[in-house]
């Protein structure tokens, strides 16, 4: 009983959510000493070891020349996508990135619209806007003047941008994850950013503090950890099941930042949280029902 409890997608996802919102917390504290550029060549330095380590104690077959392509594009946009949240972290309080992080959601659609061909519904497309009012509520408690605006409009900007780009990043980890293992996946996850910022871990843009290197192998592990445990989750159950799992991301994050760096989030950001997370709900279970709706069949027999 309990071997099938942990197995299960759910628990699984939930998991991976918990642990990446305590990647993200860590991040947050320890980016601004240790220098962001530091941060990401290491962390996926120590997650290539990792992911290395594991791919040849489970003797993956070394994937062909199009899978290599394939995952050197999604690698490179999966360290645009680290990048660009880890300075929106270091510029914004932590509820509030991982908020409006969740608009990579409403984007789905768009992005699988560009690259699918999928088409969007009149319901799914009033939700995604409906999701981004939520997202202008949420922003109107934030303060827009005083010391920090300019960070934190950079901050916004860098998280909009990582937003834009993870989207993209779940559509393709989609497409891979039905016909590849989450081993090879998690590899190619870690290996190409590590290799795009080789410059940076040889020491051509400074050296790291090296009592720091500890830091970032823990968060090679835990990066390493969320994106294995996401990719089997993905790879065993539909979206639109795990999809919800991804709010409770929220009440980690403003626990945590609550705790660790006194942030308090106002009540606007909450307000546009629940719109934001009720636009993401409508668009993740809206093809299910209406595939149920054409095959007129009840949503449970509907294929996983």
């Amino acid at each position: 009983m309990t071997a099938r409890l942990l197995s299960a997608p759910m628990l699984i996802a939930a998991f991976a959510i918990l642990v990446g919102t305590g990647v993200d917390a860590l991040v947050k504290g320890v980016a601004p000493d240790a220098g962001l550029q530091h941060l990401v060549a290491w962390r996926f330095l120590f997650g290539t070891v990792i992911a290395f380590a594991v791919f040849l104690a489970q003797r993956k077959p070394v994937p062909g020349w199009a899978a290599i392509r394939f995952h050197t594009l999604r690698g490179l946009l999966q360290l645009f996508c680290a990048v660009t949240f880890f300075y929106a972290l270091t510029q914004l309080p932590l509820a509030v990135a991982t908020t409006l992080g969740f608009t990579a959601a409403l984007l789905v659609a768009p992005v699988a619209r560009l690259l699918l061909g999928e088409k969007i519904s009149p319901v799914a497309a009033g939700a995604t806007l409906l999701g981004f009012a939520g997202v202008a509520f949420a922003l109107s408690g934030q303060s827009g003047a005083g010391e920090g605006a300019d960070n934190q409009t950079l901050g916004l900007i860098a998280l909009f941008s990582s937003t834009i780009g993870y989207a993209f990043v779940l559509v393709l980890l989609r497409m891979r994850a039905l016909i590849e293992d989450a081993t090879t996946i998690a590899l190619f996850t870690n290996i190409v950013p590590a290799l795009a910022m080789l410059p940076v871990t040889f020491g051509l843009f400074g050296a790291p503090d090296w009592t720091d290197l500890p830091i970032f192998a823990l968060l090679g592990l835990l990066g390493y950890g969320v994106w294995y445990l996401a990719t089997l989750a993905y790879a065993r159950a539909p979206a639109q099941r795990l999809a919800p799992l991804e709010y409770t991301s929220l009440v980690w994050s403003a626990l945590l930042g609550l705790i660790f760096f006194d942030e308090m989030p106002g009540w606007q950001l909450w307000v546009g949280a629940v719109v934001i997370i009720t636009a993401c709900l409508v668009v993740a279970f809206e093809g299910r029902f209406r595939t149920r709706r054409e095959a007129r069949m009840p949503a449970s027999d509907l294929p996983e």
